[in-house]
């Protein structure tokens, strides 16, 4: 298939530092490419890819020193280039929220697009509702539960390439939080939890600036003069193997609805488990007992916490090779693509050359085969 992968502009492809839905189309990309379709990345210059790269910015827009930028008139440009193309792609696979819908609506039969944050927001339910012809991709069914009404066609979970991640069979005795100091990604239950376990805490994470006052106010007091807690600040992708490999546990301690949670996964490619606050999607990827915790309390994640150590290290990664592997993802979108192409007129498909398996006959690529 010709596909067309559209991504936000606000970090590289992959990200070089922080950031989730740019590394995902990253990854989802190339897998693509590795199961052997034609696969069009449009992004900003400095993306590295597989794929056939069509800039359309010089660089992502987080880490570019301008002082003045237009995140509108960017993404607005990309759009423009996607649709000068529209007819070289049987499939575009936009990851770019809603801003494509008035434009693309003569051509949403052969769009999809993967809703990447959160849904509970006041002025999304008319949007959703008043451009119903595109069809969306979930990357969690709890992310579903605002706009149940949406014209979801799956659910896709988010897969990560099982090479880049090297699996840890011992662990170094500390405990791991990573990601982003906000108040919805609760830093300070993870100082507590250590805290009250006696056990050595590794921060790696960024402050944006809306957060600034709350890493001022609320977590560097906890950290500054307590032995136990070490803030390294925010990593790249090349450093997250050893963080996260040498952790007893990932302590995922969150309190909002998390359409997914990149990190979770990350870990478990590592070997380490994960214990989670059940809360938004962590139900869905962390298999409690095996793969990690989930917990109600921070009473539950103080006893979970301390006896994550005992979980076997192996398993954690064969169930992230069996569910979140890049490969599995991209199989998995391969699906959703091969539906969509059979709602199409049979003429259109024939002479297009799309009509062809996407998958050996007898062979099943389902999730469920899969989980």
């Amino acid at each position: 298939m010709k596909i067309a992968q559209v991504t936000p502009l606000y970090e590289a492809v992959p990200p070089k530092l922080y950031g989730g839905t740019e590394r995902v189309v990253a990854h989802l990309t190339d897998a693509l490419m590795d199961l052997g379709h034609d696969v069009t990345l449009f992004a900003s210059a400095d993306a590295q890819t597989k794929a056939r790269l069509v800039p359309v910015r010089d660089q992502a827009i987080r880490l570019d020193p301008a002082s003045l930028k237009s995140d509108l008139a960017a993404h607005l440009s990309m759009l423009g280039e996607v649709l000068d193309r529209v007819d070289e792609f049987d499939v575009i696979h936009f990851h770019t929220d809603m801003i494509h819908f008035p434009l693309f609506r003569p051509y949403a039969d052969k769009t999809v697009t993967t809703l990447h944050g959160r849904l509970d927001m006041k002025d999304l339910p008319g949007v959703y509702a008043r451009w119903n012809e595109f069809g969306l991709i979930s990357i969690s069914d709890d992310q579903r539960k605002p706009l149940q009404f949406a014209n979801w066609t799956a659910t896709v979970h988010h897969g990560m390439p099982g090479e880049q991640y090297l699996f840890s069979p011992k662990s170094e005795g500390y405990l791991a939080f990573l990601g982003r100091i906000s108040p919805e990604k609760r830093p300070d239950r993870a100082i507590e939890i250590a805290t009250r376990l006696g056990k050595r805490l590794k921060m790696a994470a960024k402050v944006d600036a809306a957060d600034k006052r709350y890493w001022e106010e609320t977590i560097r007091p906890l950290i500054e003069g307590n032995p136990l807690i070490e803030f390294i600040g925010e990593i790249g992708d090349h450093q997250k193997s050893a963080f996260l490999g040498g952790a007893d546990a990932l302590l995922f301690p969150i309190d909002w609805p998390e359409p997914f949670g990149l990190v979770m996964i990350e870990a478990m490619a590592c070997g380490t488990p994960v214990v989670a606050f059940r809360c938004g999607s962590t139900p869905e990827i962390i298999e409690d007992g095996a793969t990690g915790f989930l917990v109600d309390t921070l009473e539950q994640a103080v006893a979970a916490a301390g006896r994550a150590h005992l979980l076997d290290r192996e398993t954690v990664r064969a169930r992230f090779d069996l569910r979140f592997s890049a490969t599995a993802m991209a199989r998995r979108y391969l699906d959703v693509y091969g539906d969509l192409l059979a709602r199409r007129p049979f003429a259109e498909a024939a002479s297009n050359d799309v009509m062809k398996p996407l998958r050996p006959l007898g062979e099943d690529r389902s999730f469920a085969a899969l989980a």
